[in-house]
């Protein structure tokens, strides 16, 4: 059994070096006095060495794109930096098939390019690489749970919402996102947890993995039709979690007007109603109009919109806790501008504990 690896923190004149989270025992209630908590970012270099080969959309130049961006708009100075650890193998089998698990390990050691059908390739450090983006967002939500961060983004690399239980789908090959969930449901306690997707593609996998399940309220803005091919309007969940799925499909060539509308009239409310304790955020960028993966038209203004909204949620409803986790997002100055967007939004909410 693999343990979580430990970082020394260690001071840099380099405001977004990453640092080891500080971890303590969490606690379900946020504090009740305390110092100004910031936003932490959560990040690390290795992800970086998951190669996905010449011409592949999902490449290291995202993640670069994504930290360089974050330190020249001197966001770097208003966030927190930290270095994300590993996850703890027993832990992806809160979501994943023990079996799989191992698959996917023995497959990358063995020299594999290719986990499925031909979209999520492989090298020699995505092990570590999908190991240390599952564990970012781990670390991220014990830090905002521990009081250490009023909220946080994870820079997470190869991206997780369309990972099956038992399978690797669409660039992703352990669920960042739904791992974070089942993590705050199983070690904190909590007994509601809301997930909403606004990456272009419907998040798949994150549905399969709490459909039946009450506990986890999944929303989802997607174009459609669109890879994978799920998420119709008409899918609310299964037995016990009928209703708390929530599908907003949206056609080719829709934009802001037409996604706002339905994050404010539809999403936003039912996400009051169930009354979350915490709010997890699969950041997929792949929305903006300047993506070449899709054909929707999100302007950079959105994300920040959509995230103003989710940040006076949290305050309303769980005192703030609020993790993004990235997904998509293809075009490397679209990608950075919504990122630093959303990210400011962040910084800007950061309350006294």
């Amino acid at each position: 059994m693999r343990g979580r690896e430990e970082t020394d923190p260690t001071a840099s004149s380099n405001p977004l070096a990453p640092r080891g989270t500080a971890r303590g025992s969490a606690s379900a209630e946020p504090r009740a006095a305390g110092p100004i908590r910031r936003t932490g970012f959560v990040w690390h270099a290795d992800c970086a060495r998951h190669d996905t080969g010449p011409g592949h959309p999902e490449n290291p130049e995202r993640l670069r794109a994504v930290v360089d961006r974050i330190e020249s708009s001197g966001l770097g100075a208003e966030v927190e930096a930290a270095e994300a650890r590993p996850i703890a193998i027993e832990k992806l089998r809160l979501v994943h098939d023990a079996r799989y698990v191992a698959q996917v390990e023995r497959a990358i050691a063995a020299g594999a390019r290719i986990l499925d059908d031909g979209d999520t390739r492989v090298s020699a450090g995505s092990w570590r690489a999908a190991l240390l983006a599952a564990g970012g967002a781990l670390d991220a939500v014990d830090a905002v749970m521990s009081g250490t961060w009023s909220n946080a983004f994870v820079a997470a690399r190869p991206p997780g919402h369309h990972a099956e239980r038992a399978a690797a789908m669409g660039f992703c090959a352990f669920n960042n996102v739904a791992l974070a969930a089942a993590h705050l449901r199983q070690h904190h306690g909590l007994a509601r947890v809301a997930i909403v997707d606004w990456d272009v593609h419907h998040g798949n996998g994150t549905q399969h993995a709490f459909e039946a399940d009450p506990s986890v309220y999944f929303a989802s803005l997607h174009q459609w039709p669109l890879y994978p091919g799920t998420g119709l309007a008409e899918e609310r969940g299964l037995g016990a979690g009928e209703g708390t799925t929530r599908n907003c499909p949206l056609p080719p060539g829709a934009g802001d007007r037409e996604w706002l509308r339905a994050f404010e009239d539809v999403v936003l409310p039912e996400l009051d109603a169930f009354r979350p304790e915490f709010v997890l955020v699969s950041a997929g960028f792949d929305a903006h109009a300047q993506d070449p993966l899709a054909q929707t038209e999100l302007t950079t203004g959105a994300y920040a919109r959509m995230a103003r909204h989710l940040v006076e949620l949290a305050r309303k409803r769980c005192g703030g806790r609020l993790v993004l986790v990235l997904e998509g997002g293809y075009h490397l100055g679209a990608l950075a501008d919504s990122v630093e967007a959303a990210t400011g939004e962040l910084a800007q909410a950061r309350t006294p504990a």
